[in-house]
């Protein structure tokens, strides 16, 4: 199974500064949207994943949108990902 994982809106920094990310997981056809957060804080966030992940799903004001689609409509944490879905994360946070 392959996704790709695309972040902005500063969130590439914890990311070692690269905004897309093309993960294969050989052994899944799917996998939910809270087991794709534990992948990527193990995986993927090089620095401060508390400003990603806080008690098991994204901070606050970070959209998180598969194939252009709110997860929020999809079911959130629930949402099963499935092969070539691509995984959007955009920090609406910024500073001044």
């Amino acid at each position: 199974m392959k996704i790709t994982i695309e972040l902005s809106g500063g969130l590439e920094i914890l990311f070692n500064k690269e905004a897309k990310h093309e993960v294969e997981l050989a052994d899944r056809t799917v996998i939910s949207l809270k087991d794709l957060l534990v992948y990527i804080k193990d995986n993927l966030i090089k620095e401060r994943p508390d400003l990603f992940i806080v008690d098991g799903t994204v901070r606050p004001g970070i959209l998180v949108l598969v194939n252009d689609c709110d997860w929020e409509l999809l079911g959130g944490l629930d949402h099963e990902v499935q092969d070539g879905d691509v995984v959007v994360f955009i920090s609406t946070l910024h500073g001044g």
